[in-house]
Formats: structure tokens, C-alpha cells, sequence
């Protein structure tokens, strides 16, 4: 009897320990909180860290003109975050905008041996019709990248997304102001491989492309057209069984936050999937902004449940 309840005890001790490392298996949002972050593409490399590559909100903000400096977070734990500090500027772009600033929403790939970063940049003192999508490339995922030019032959948009599927074939998206295309990438990670088509099937698309895949089901997450009165950016998705559609809308996963603007990115880590995202919770300014991850769930038939933003939300 003795023992049966020693074994009881610490079950029960056990079960506790559990949950409290439950409760507590996130940094608290923001989780970076040393300088202004935004767009957070978050993905998994084979060293088993997850790295965050986000764009950087210059204080004091001038809207989003001011934006430069991209960064690099990774963790193991999802609590503890390092910073590993810039990897590119307006000023290494060799064909950049000669006033700099407007390094806006970026993403990352690694193929063969070499990581890809993909950022929006203008090449003209009149940005918003001279934007391309430049390509930076390193060996290592967070340090050592090295303008390489960028993508030719596509349309003045921005925010780039990569996603490189099981087979190792890379597709190619962007978009804004309404419209949002994709394709496939050349193995060489820097051209695109036949036309770039519209994608179908979104409802209410404003930027924020992001594709992940689950269960042989795609996803592709956006932000829409800030048509909720009073409010701003909700993000939504939508599901198909091919990388480029036609897609099939599924609703909103996440309401607005404190953000004028949200763009983020979901990915699975340990066998738990998260949702990046950002909001204004530490400056009360809508461009001077802070990343934050929380837990996304999916329901039984893969649709995608509401994810509730924790920490400070105005």
C-alpha cells in the first residue's frame, strides 16, 4: 500500500511538473522587446533551431519609410530567444533606392546547401513603382549574406514568400494592393520557371503571403483590406491540394491586434504549430511595432482555429 501510494505521489507530482512547463513554454509578447521588429517569417533548419527573419521598425517612425536593418532571432526552447544580430541594409544594396530605407517584409529558403533570403527593396527615389525583389544568399542561416541581385522579369509588388516543397521544387509568391501571384523557382532559387499566375480563390487579399504545408493540404495566409470598422489587419487563409491553387477560402484565424498593419507566418516546431505575428504593444505607435509567437491549433478537419493573441494588446 506504501509503495502504491509513493507511485500516486508522483504521479501526481509528475502531472503538476507537466503542466506548469505547459503554461510556460513561450516567451512572454512581445518576445523581443530590445528594439522595434515586424514580419516575422519564422522557419525550421535542419540544425533543429527555429530562426525568426524580420524587418526593423527605426525609431522615431516616419511610417514605414524608415524601415532597415533586417534581423535574426532563433531559439530551441521557444523561451529563450537570441539575437543574432543584422544581416543586410538599405546601403549593401548595390541596385537600391539611393535614399535607402523601405526594406520592407522579407522571407528565407534553404536549398542545397544555401540559404536564400528574399527581401523587397525599390531601386528609385520613386518607390512604389520601382520595386524588385532582391536575393541575398549565406551558407550560414543568420550571418554572412551577400547581395546576389534580384528576381528578373516581375512586377513592381512586394512581400516575398518562398515555399519549398517535399520533392524539393521551390515556389515563388508576392503581392499587394489587391493582388497576389505565384510561381515556381528555377533550382537556382533566383528565376522564375515559366509565368507567375494570379492566385485564385482569396477572398479580400491586401499582402502578407505566407504558404505552409500540412497533411498534404496547403495553406496560404494573408492579411486582408482593413475592412473591419475602426479596426485594421485581420488575417485570414485559404486551403488547396496544389502549391498554386486555385484555393479555397476558409475564413479568419486571427483578428486585428493594436497594429495598423499584421503580417506573420506559421510553421510547426517540435510538434506544436505557431503563429507569428505583430502588433503595437510596446511603443503604442503603428509603425514602431513588436513581434510575438502564440499556439495554433487545427480542428479535425484541418480548418484552422482561431488563434487568440496573448500579452499586452491595447
Amino acid at each position: 500500500m506504501r509503495k502504491l501510494i509513493i507511485v500516486s505521489l508522483l504521479s501526481v507530482a509528475s502531472a503538476l511538473s507537466f503542466n506548469r512547463c505547459s503554461a510556460q513554454d513561450l516567451a512572454k509578447n512581445p518576445f523581443i522587446t530590445s528594439m522595434y521588429i515586424a514580419d516575422p517569417s519564422a522557419h525550421v533548419w535542419a540544425d533543429g533551431r527555429l530562426y525568426v527573419y524580420a524587418s526593423h521598425d527605426i525609431a522615431p517612425a516616419r511610417g514605414c519609410d524608415l524601415m532597415d536593418q533586417y534581423h535574426v532571432f532563433s531559439t530551441d526552447d521557444m523561451v529563450h530567444w537570441k539575437d543574432h544580430g543584422e544581416i543586410l541594409r538599405a546601403s549593401q544594396v548595390p541596385w537600391g533606392r539611393p535614399e535607402g530605407g523601405f526594406m520592407w517584409a522579407p522571407d528565407c529558403a534553404y536549398k542545397n546547401g544555401t540559404y536564400y533570403f528574399y527581401f523587397p527593396h525599390p531601386s528609385a527615389t520613386k518607390w512604389n513603382d520601382s520595386w524588385k525583389i532582391g536575393v541575398a544568399t549565406s551558407k550560414s542561416p543568420a550571418s554572412g549574406f551577400k547581395v546576389q541581385g534580384y528576381i528578373k522579369g516581375l512586377e513592381s509588388m512586394i512581400d516575398p514568400a518562398v515555399f519549398v516543397d517535399d520533392d524539393g521544387q521551390a515556389y515563388f509568391y508576392y503581392g499587394g494592393g489587391g493582388t497576389c501571384k505565384g510561381g515556381k523557382l528555377k533550382d537556382n532559387m533566383v528565376e522564375i520557371d515559366g509565368e507567375m499566375k494570379t492566385m485564385e480563390g482569396l477572398q479580400d487579399f491586401h499582402e502578407a503571403t505566407f504558404v505552409h504545408k500540412r497533411k498534404g493540404i496547403y495553406y496560404l495566409s494573408y492579411s486582408d483590406n482593413h475592412d473591419v470598422a475602426g479596426k485594421h489587419n485581420q488575417m485570414r487563409y485559404a486551403t488547396s491540394k496544389s502549391p498554386l491553387g486555385p484555393w479555397t477560402y476558409q475564413g479568419i484565424f486571427m483578428d486585428p491586434t493594436d497594429s495598423y498593419t499584421n503580417h506573420g507566418s506559421i510553421v510547426e516546431y517540435k510538434g506544436q504549430w505557431y503563429s507569428f505575428y505583430h502588433n503595437s504593444a510596446l511603443s503604442h505607435q503603428d509603425w514602431e511595432r513588436s513581434i510575438c509567437v502564440d499556439k495554433l491549433n487545427y480542428n479535425a478537419d484541418g480548418t484552422i482555429q482561431k488563434v487568440i493573441p496573448t500579452g499586452k494588446q491595447n
